[in-house]
């Protein structure tokens, strides 16, 4: 007999995604279940008001507007539940190898190519270089102690200018120093960088940058962190 085809793994319900982010943002925000309470009430007493002042006054109506008003409360206590959420991500993997790669491979968007493996890398001391290509130019981004990456960040910066001629190449340290950028704001100041290459370029870019690269998927990964086990799911 022919054997059965294996039954595609299902993926949780909206209500099972909703109750682990719950959880996983009440571990560091405990008050979030208050905050959530205080808006939906909130959110009813706002509806009810509007229903009582708009003329003429009935019962339905108030009933009605009361509805409206929970459910723009739902609506803004879900979205206070995932805004927190993207905080205590970033909270819980600050300072952990492999942060970095996370970041720039869920969080740029489709403008940048970036890939949570990275470029180089010190198997010792678990220093790290990541890489991202986009709009921008090219970001190499160091991850760990300054004085440990500058051989690593001068090769990757150098491979890139010999390759990409012309295209700017912005170099950033991760960390809590007076000139790094925290894991949060990694994102952002990426992101905030001015157009500097077109798509052609910058599918050209890649193509030149990936043929020199060399691979690094022999050399052990840095232990510490599985981005998977600490960002909850977001409801789809």
């Amino acid at each position: 007999m022919a054997k059965r085809a294996p039954e595609p793994e299902k993926r949780p319900g909206f209500f099972s995604q909703i109750k682990s982010l719950f959880r996983f943002t009440r571990e560091i925000y405990p008050w979030l279940p208050w905050a959530q309470v205080a808006i939906l009430v909130g959110g009813i007493l706002l509806g009810l008001v509007i229903g009582y002042l708009i003329p003429p006054f009935q019962i339905w109506s108030l009933i009605l507007w009361g509805i409206t008003g929970l459910m723009v409360g739902v609506l803004g206590s879900l979205f206070l539940m995932t805004r927190l959420s993207t905080k205590a991500m970033y909270q819980k993997i600050d300072g952990m190898p492999g942060a970095t790669g996370h970041v720039l491979s869920t969080s740029l968007g489709r403008k940048w190519q970036a890939s949570e493996t990275p470029v180089g890398i010190n198997p010792k001391t678990q220093e790290a270089v990541y890489r991202a290509i986009g709009r921008g130019g090219i970001v190499v981004v160091g991850e760990g102690a300054r004085g440990r990456l500058t051989r690593l960040i001068n090769e990757e910066r150098s491979k890139a200018q010999r390759v990409a001629n012309g295209v700017p190449v912005h170099v950033y340290y991760v960390g809590h120093g007076d000139d790094d950028v925290s894991i949060s704001d990694l994102s952002k100041t990426i992101k905030k960088l001015p157009k500097a290459i077109d798509k052609t370029t910058m599918a050209a870019v890649i193509r030149r940058i990936d043929s020199v690269s060399q691979s690094v998927s022999s050399l052990p990964i840095p232990k510490g962190i599985d981005p998977t086990k600490v960002r909850a799911q977001r409801p789809r």
